[in-house]
């Protein structure tokens, strides 16, 4: 395994971060893993070097936190946890979601119970909350890391300037800086070129893409996606561009450099990220430890420049996607 320190937080972690959306219960999402399976992942991975691990609290309701935390001890002063909260937790509680103060220091406590910790090591809101101001939700976070509850926070899918904003609202006040962006970054989704990915080379952030191998339409060539459970069933698969912008080309070039390598097509598509100079750690989620121990070996695989070129070539601009 590979580590690197991300963005300013001073904390060195693997060069790939388990995502655990895939974890939880079948009964969130038809492809989620149940407890033992999603322990037995998470298992592999320790033994493999990951030591940062990334959730959210809405991931089948709670019950990911759950299984990381329980999967993790042992473990868990080695291992940089992070987790997520914006989203409505519970149908008849309308202050269980969004980036009040309130939905914060409710949800964040839910959060830390469920992990088994005292301290989240990275706190992320999920999303940008319209109906809250920004100085709020900061002043929440900042309070949260002086209470010992946090030790950094980060940030998720938004427009630059919104984030451009928070950090200046940051810096404006002395509140605690969002340290990192996880935000949508792929092959066949690279909008995040424009702004968001320079602005946090600018400013120090730590990059963590989400859907690094975009839902699966990276893994294999684009007439067999249907062909596994998740694409057969998961209908936020269609919500992005995959398939404009040349999303089809660019899946063909990632088929035939894999073949060349006789190597896998996700394992490319995550050696064109980890190329990257602004990306720390790609968030990979997985249901099986084939594919994990497959993503570590991407880690291995030399890309040259004429490659990337290759593969990017055929990219065209598409619709912002993954917070619109």
């Amino acid at each position: 395994m590979e580590y690197t320190t991300l963005g300013s937080t001073g904390m060195e972690v693997s060069r790939l971060c388990l995502g655990c959306m895939s974890f939880g219960s079948s009964d969130w999402r038809e492809w989620v893993l149940d407890d033992e399976e999603s322990e037995e992942i998470i298992e592999r991975a320790i033994d493999l070097g990951i030591n940062f691990f990334d959730t959210a609290n809405m991931y089948s309701r709670g019950e990911s936190e759950r299984i990381l935390g329980d999967a993790l001890e042992g473990h868990r002063e080695r291992s940089i946890i992070a987790t997520k909260g914006y989203f409505q937790m519970r149908e008849d509680d309308p202050n269980s979601g969004g980036l009040s103060r309130k939905a914060i220091e409710q949800e964040l406590a839910a959060s830390r119970d469920r992990l088994g910790v005292d301290t989240i090591d990275l706190y992320q809101p999920h999303r940008w909350d319209y109906d809250t101001p920004v100085e709020t939700t900061l002043r929440a976070l900042d309070d949260a890391v002086r209470r010992g509850h946090v030790r950094h926070i980060g940030a998720s899918s938004m427009w630059a300037h919104q984030f451009a904003q928070a950090l200046s609202t940051s810096d404006q006040f002395g509140l605690e800086r969002f340290a990192t962006m996880q935000n949508h970054y792929n092959l066949v989704y690279r909008e995040e070129e424009r702004e968001m990915l320079p602005l946090c080379a600018n400013e120090g952030i730590g990059v963590m893409p989400w859907s690094p191998l975009a839902r699966g339409y990276l893994t294999r060539p684009h007439e067999e996606i249907d062909a596994t459970k998740r694409g057969e069933t998961e209908e936020h698969m269609y919500e992005h561009p995959y398939r404009e912008g040349g999303g089809r080309e660019v899946n063909e070039r990632v088929a035939e450099v894999a073949a060349d390598r006789d190597v896998t097509m996700a394992q490319i598509s995550l050696a064109w990220l980890l190329h990257k100079e602004w990306v720390d750690a790609p968030i990979i989620g997985t249901t099986s430890v084939e594919h994990l121990e497959q993503a570590v070996e991407a880690l291995e695989i030399s890309l040259s420049e004429s490659d990337i070129a290759y593969l990017e070539d055929p990219y065209e601009p598409v619709a912002v996607s993954g917070h619109t």
